[in-house]
Order: structure tokens, then C-alpha cells, then sequence
């Protein structure tokens, strides 16, 4: 009776599976040979674990060594190995996003005598990798580094997907050869054809493979000391579950996967409007209200506003975040010196054509800025009130004209008239009457021809860029 519960106990464990070295796939495997060491069950042996894993690779794809050399017709082979290669780019493909342009070939050929042995003699499997856009095949075993290992382990982990009992997979360190979005296709990988049926354990300290949106499962592995003195003495490895640990060097990973995520997604909307900064979407924001209380239709919601920084960070940050199938649209300001990087931008392929406006563009002037939106006396207004000016320091049109001749920028003549200000007055800043419009929003309710020229003119721009949704 004993004997049976104990069974019965065994038979409700799970299995563990422990791997620390992965195995890498031949790029060809010769059959006979092949077949003679699965018949004597040296396969299994360390010196032939790439044919293994080439082996393995066949049952993949739903077809054995047996099922191609037994095969007595050429259109019967030919049709097995088609579908094979089918078969495994399919199951491969769908989780290697790199490229979506490479196919995978199985062949098999008469030996040449000029290979290496053993695939001089006898029959030889192929297997190569179709470029669709170069039309081009290579070698298996010239792919990079990174493909072959993602592929090997695919392979590997198939046998695992079909494991009727329950197991627990303890990884050390995978995907060290693959960059941070080949991580994320393992990382799907895993979720979605493993976690399912078994128990995946795998340690890492690379910040692509912490799932940022599942930090529960998140542990942290330290090794803890305590000060005697002048010498640090172990306390032993401990695992947290506490993962945002104070020290440094633990916490790295961790904090790498956080900062990528919150980058992704603080800032950014699936529509992404890029501004110059943080005042133009307050100016953007007061002005879209004011035509909503209108009754009028502002700028869009699902439109995300964020500050790009300058005309010279749109490219670099639009670059970041591509990967991401984002939809993104820019408004600029444009200075007298921005013609040839407005251009350039306009012409390349960072944005979709027509989701690069400047504020000139709008203005059909030369130059200008968000504040050029504003009728010249709605916008001293708003420095008035903002700044609190009166009396000798009270300004209108025509006294912020006067004070920059050179341009009709109004954020220009601003910087001009500030400073030749009375020293009690503070410094003009881009943000600051910005943030007194947003706060007092009753300015842009008025009836009178500034306010409603203006409104009528963002009323243009957003319905340009809600055409764009």
C-alpha cells in the first residue's frame, strides 16, 4: 500500500527541467548517420547534440527523417518537404518579428564530395533561410547569432508544449544573445505557448526580460552583507520579494525595464501630437476648451500631447519610438534658421507625409511660433495680466511691436519689451502666461474681434490635425 501512494505521489509531481546550456542547431545533418545514431541512442550524446536539436527540428515541423527517406515518388518528397518548411516558418515567424521577410527551407540533397565530413557521402538535410525581399538563401549556420539561438530554442521547447505532466522550467539566463525586442518576442513566447500548461523560473539581469507589467512575479536574488567593522561579512543569498530593493546594482535590471515602460507610455498616446514644449500644450489645451464651451469641435481627444524639445529632438524621438506603431503628428515652431531642418524633416521618411506642420505653415509667414495663434492684442493682454502690469510698464500692440522691429514673432517682441522692464518686474519665461491662461480661461470667452480671430485660427489648425485620425 505504501508503494502505491508513494507512486501515486510521484505521479502527481511535476517534472523539472533544468537548463543552463542551450543548444544550438546543426545547419545540416547527414540522414543515414543520423538515423544510425537515434537507432543506437547515442544521439543523445554531447558531441552530436546539433543534429538532435536538426532532428527534433523535423518533428517540428511535423515530419520525420523516416517520412522524407521513405517517401518513393519525387512529387510525394518534394510535396513532405514543402510542407515542412511551411510548417516551421509559421510556428517560427510567429514569434520572430525582426524580419518578417525570411522563410525557412528544408532540403535534401545528394552529398558533394568536396564538403566536410560527414556531409560529403550519402544524403544531406538542409536547412537555409530564404530572404523573401533580397531573394536570397543562406546557410543555417550564417544566420546571426541571435536568430539561430531563437530558433534552436523554439525547437527545443516544442517538446515541452506536448509534456502531458506539468513541468517546471528553470532557465539561467536565456536570450542573452538577442537584443531588447527579440527579448519581448521570448517573452511572448513564453506567455502565451509555456506559462499556460507548466511553471516557467528563469533568472536574468537583463532589464528587456523583467515583464514590467507583471512585477508580482517579479523576485529579486541578493547577496546580503552586514559591516563588522572595516570588513563586510556575508549574510548569505536572499530571495525577495520586495523588488524595489535599495541596492544599486540589484536593482538595475529592474530599473531599466521600468524606465523603458514608463518611457512608452507616460508620454505617448497610440496619437501622439509632438509639440515644442510644455506651454504650447497648456496653449493648446486653453484655446481647445474655449471652442468646446463655444459649442465648437477643439482639437481632438484622442490626440496626445507631448513636448518634443525642439525642432532637433523630433527625428531622434520619433526614431525611439517607431517600434511601437505609433501614430505620430508634429507641430512646430519655425525660426528665420529652421527653413533647411524643416525641409529636410519634411522630406524624409521619419513621419507620414503630411503629419509635419509648422506654426509658419499656418500663419503662411516665414517664421512663427504657438504664441503667433494669439491676435497680437489678446496676446499683451495676457502679459498684462500674467506679469501684472500697469501704468509705465502696461503694454499694447503697438508698444510690443516697437520693441523688436525685426520680427513679427510676438514671442520675439516679448523678450525685447521684458527686457528693457523695471527690474520689479519678473523675467519673461515661455510658460509663465501660459499657465495664467489655463488658470483663467474666462479670458478667451469674450465676444470681442481679437479673441474670436484667434479661436477661429486654432479652430483651422486643430481641424487639420483631427483629419489626420
Amino acid at each position: 500500500m505504501t508503494g502505491q501512494v508513494s507512486k501515486l505521489i510521484r505521479d502527481m509531481l511535476p517534472k523539472f527541467m533544468y537548463f543552463a546550456a542551450y543548444d544550438r542547431m546543426d545547419g545540416a545533418i547527414q540522414l543515414e548517420q543520423t538515423r544510425q545514431l537515434i537507432a543506437n541512442g547515442q544521439i543523445n550524446e554531447d558531441a552530436h547534440r546539433g543534429a538532435r536539436l536538426f532532428a527534433e527540428f523535423l518533428e517540428y515541423a511535423r515530419v520525420s527523417i523516416d517520412d522524407i527517406t521513405n517517401v518513393a515518388t519525387y512529387e510525394t518528397f518534394n510535396a513532405r518537404l514543402q510542407a515542412a518548411s511551411n510548417s516551421i516558418t509559421d510556428q517560427v515567424l510567429e514569434y520572430w518579428t525582426q524580419n518578417p521577410d525570411l522563410s525557412v527551407v528544408v532540403r535534401v540533397e545528394q552529398s558533394r564530395p568536396g564538403d566536410t565530413a560527414p556531409l560529403n557521402s550519402g544524403m544531406i538535410a538542409w536547412a537555409r533561410i530564404h530572404n523573401g525581399l533580397h531573394r536570397v538563401d543562406t546557410p543555417f549556420s550564417e544566420r546571426s547569432a541571435g536568430f539561430v539561438w531563437f530558433f534552436s530554442f523554439l525547437v527545443k521547447f516544442a517538446q515541452v508544449q506536448d509534456e502531458e505532466t506539468p513541468v517546471v522550467l528553470l532557465l539561467d539566463e536565456p536570450g542573452l544573445t538577442l537584443h531588447g525586442k527579440a527579448q519581448a518576442d521570448l517573452l511572448r513566447f513564453f506567455k502565451e505557448k509555456l506559462a499556460p500548461h507548466h511553471q516557467i523560473v528563469y533568472s536574468t539581469h537583463s532589464p528587456f526580460m523583467v515583464p514590467a507589467d507583471e512585477l508580482a512575479s517579479v523576485r529579486i536574488v541578493e547577496d546580503k552583507v552586514e559591516m563588522k567593522g572595516q570588513r563586510r561579512m556575508p549574510l548569505g543569498t536572499k530571495v525577495r520579494e520586495d523588488v524595489l530593493t535599495r541596492d544599486p546594482d540589484t536593482l538595475f535590471p529592474l530599473q531599466g525595464a521600468l524606465g523603458y515602460e514608463i518611457s512608452q507610455s507616460l508620454f505617448i498616446g497610440e496619437h501622439t501630437l509632438l509639440v515644442e514644449g510644455p506651454g504650447d500644450i497648456l496653449y493648446i489645451q486653453a484655446l481647445s476648451d474655449a471652442l468646446k464651451r463655444r459649442g465648437r469641435p477643439g482639437l481632438d481627444q484622442r490626440w496626445t500631447l507631448c513636448p518634443a524639445g525642439g525642432i532637433d529632438k523630433i527625428r531622434p524621438f520619433v526614431a525611439m519610438f517607431a517600434g511601437n506603431a505609433l501614430h505620430i503628428a508634429v507641430l512646430s515652431d519655425q525660426a528665420q534658421g529652421d527653413k533647411r531642418k524643416v525641409e529636410e524633416m519634411k522630406r524624409s521618411e521619419v513621419l507620414k507625409a503630411g503629419h509635419f506642420y509648422t506654426m509658419a505653415d499656418f500663419l503662411q509667414r516665414a517664421e512663427a511660433d504657438i504664441e503667433d495663434i494669439f491676435e497680437p492684442d489678446l496676446f499683451v493682454s495676457i502679459l498684462n495680466s500674467t506679469y501684472g502690469l500697469a501704468d509705465t510698464t502696461l503694454l499694447d500692440s503697438k508698444r510690443l511691436a516697437a520693441a523688436n522691429t525685426g520680427t513679427a514673432r510676438l514671442v520675439k517682441q516679448a523678450e525685447a519689451a521684458f527686457a528693457i522692464m523695471p527690474t520689479t518686474v519678473a523675467e519673461f519665461d515661455h510658460f509663465t502666461p501660459a499657465g495664467w491662461l489655463i488658470r483663467n480661461p474666462k479670458m478667451l470667452d469674450a465676444k470681442s474681434a481679437p479673441v474670436t480671430g484667434t479661436i477661429d485660427r486654432a479652430q483651422a489648425i486643430f481641424d487639420t490635425y483631427n483629419a489626420l485620425l
